[in-house]
C-alpha cells in the first residue's frame, strides 16, 4: 500500500526533526488561472523563453554555488558538445547512495535546469539537520543542462552532423544514418540527435554498422558526446561508490493535459512519472542478461516523489496535481538513459512537466521549478532516511493517469 503523507511526514520528522520540502513562493501557489477552466489551455503564440538560464549564465551560476558553498558543491566540465559548449556535473555531499540528475537532454525543456539550481544552492549553504543528513547519506551529482546546443535554438535535439559522427567513427562508413538522427528539428534545418533515444545498456558499447540504423524499441549506440558524458559520469560514479542508487531525468510533455480520477481530476496535470519503458512483463526479456533491472525499484523511487509532492502542497494544490506518465505495457524504449541505466541495477525515474519554453513561455514558471524542485528533493531526502526503500512499489499504480488508459479503480 502507498505509503500516506502523515506517514511518510511521520518518518520524516523522527529522523530529520525538520518539517516537508519549503512552501513554494506566493507566486506559485496563486489561486487557480482561468486557463485552468473545463475545456481552457492557453499556449502562447510566441512566448518569451529569455528569462530561462541560458548555457552562460548556467555555468556563471554553477561557479558562484562552487565559490560560496564552501567546498560543498564542487563543478567539474564531463565533456563538451559538438559546437564546443561545457556540459556541466555538479556535486553535493558525500554519502554513498548516488542520486543522478540530468536535465535539458531535450533542449526546449528546461524547468529542471532551474530547480536543480536551486536545490544546489540549498545544499551548499544550509546547514539545517534535513540538509546535513542528506549530505552524510547522499552524493548528489547534477548535470543541469546536457543538450545546450539544443538549447540556444529551443528546440529538441542537438546539434549534430552525420559527417561529424563519421569523422568520430570511421567505422560507420557506408552504414545508414541511426533512426533517431534528423536532418532538421522544430523548423530548424541544422542536424542533430534526439539524444535520450542514444543510450546503450553495454555502457563499453563500441558503435558498429551492422547495429545502424536501429530501432525505436532498441538500444542506442553513443553517438554524440553528450550522452557519452552522461554514461561516462555514471561509470565513474558506480566505480567510486560501487553502484548509482537512483536517476532522475527531468522532461516537459504536452501542454493541455488533464488528469483522469484522484483529487485533482479533470485538472492540468503538472508533473507525471513513469519508471523504465522496457517492454511486457516488466521488461522480463531483458533479465537474463540484465539480472540487475528492479522495475520495483524504480517505482518505489516514483511513489516517494508523488508522496513527497503531496506532503508539500496537499491533494488540492495545482503543485500536486501529479499522475503517471504513458507507460501502456508493450511501450519499449531500451535507447533511452533512464533504460539503459537501469538495466544496470539503478533504480530511475522520469518527470513530465506540464508545457514547455515554446508553449507557454514564462508561464506559470515558477510553480513548474517549484514542484520538480521539491520532486526531486522528496527522493533525496527518501535515500538519506531510507523512506524510499520501504513504501510499495506497486502503490506507483494508484496514482492516476491524465485520460490515456481507464483504470477501471
Amino acid at each position: 500500500m502507498r505509503l500516506s503523507a502523515s506517514a511518510l511526514a511521520a518518518a520524516l520528522t523522527a529522523t530529520l526533526m525538520v518539517g516537508p520540502a519549503s512552501a513554494a513562493p506566493a507566486a506559485a501557489s496563486a489561486p487557480a488561472s482561468a486557463e485552468e477552466g473545463p475545456g481552457q489551455c492557453k499556449i502562447a503564440e510566441d512566448p518569451q523563453w529569455d528569462g530561462w538560464t541560458d548555457h552562460a549564465q548556467l555555468g556563471a551560476e554553477l561557479r558562484e554555488i562552487e565559490k560560496t558553498s564552501r567546498g560543498r558543491v564542487t563543478v567539474d566540465v564531463a565533456g563538451r558538445t559538438a559546437q564546443g559548449r561545457e556540459l556541466w556535473t555538479a556535486r553535493a555531499g558525500t554519502g554513498k547512495r548516488v542520486l543522478m540528475v540530468t536535465s535539458a537532454i531535450h533542449g526546449n525543456e528546461r524547468t529542471g535546469t532551474e530547480a536543480l539550481l536551486g536545490i544546489l544552492k540549498q545544499l551548499g549553504s544550509s546547514d539545517d539537520a534535513k540538509t546535513k543528513k542528506i549530505l552524510s547519506e547522499v552524493t548528489l551529482v547534477a548535470m543541469p543542462m546536457v543538450n545546450p546546443d539544443g538549447g540556444e535554438l529551443n528546440r529538441r535535439i542537438n546539434v549534430h552532423s552525420w559527417d561529424q559522427t563519421l569523422e568520430k567513427f570511421p567505422q560507420l562508413a557506408g552504414a545508414p544514418r541511426a533512426w533517431y538522427h534528423s536532418l532538421e528539428g522544430d523548423g530548424i534545418k541544422q542536424p542533430g540527435y534526439d539524444l535520450n533515444r542514444d543510450f546503450n545498456p553495454d555502457l563499453n558499447y563500441v558503435p558498429k554498422a551492422s547495429d545502424l540504423p536501429g530501432t525505436q524499441a532498441g538500444a542506442g549506440f553513443f553517438l554524440s558526446p553528450e550522452s557519452r558524458a552522461i554514461r561516462d559520469t555514471y561509470v565513474q560514479m558506480r566505480a567510486e561508490k560501487g553502484s548509482v542508487d537512483a536517476m532522475i531525468d527531468l522532461h516537459h510533455m504536452g501542454p493541455c493535459l488533464r488528469v483522469t480520477g484522484g483529487e485533482q481530476d479533470g485538472k492540468l496535470i503538472t508533473v507525471s512519472l513513469d519508471y523504465p519503458p522496457l517492454g511486457v512483463n516488466d521488461g522480463a526479456k531483458y533479465k537474463a542478461e540484465w539480472p540487475k533491472l528492479d522495475q520495483d525499484k524504480s517505482r518505489r523511487y516514483a511513489t516517494t516523489v508523488a508522496n513527497g509532492i503531496a506532503e508539500a502542497y496537499g491533494d488540492q494544490s495545482r503543485l500536486a496535481a501529479t499522475g503517471r506518465y504513458l507507460h501502456p505495457d508493450e511501450r519499449e524504449y531500451a535507447g533511452q538513459s533512464r533504460s539503459a541505466f537501469a538495466l544496470n541495477g539503478t533504480g530511475t525515474v522520469l518527470f513530465e512537466v506540464r508545457g514547455q519554453q515554446d508553449d507557454l513561455g514564462q508561464t506559470q514558471r515558477g510553480m513548474f521549478v517549484e514542484t520538480v524542485r521539491t520532486g526531486v528533493e522528496s527522493l533525496l531526502t527518501g535515500l538519506a532516511t531510507g523512506t524510499a526503500d520501504t513504501v510499495d512499489g506497486d502503490s506507483f499504480f494508484d496514482l492516476p493517469d491524465y485520460g490515456w488508459e481507464t483504470t477501471g479503480d
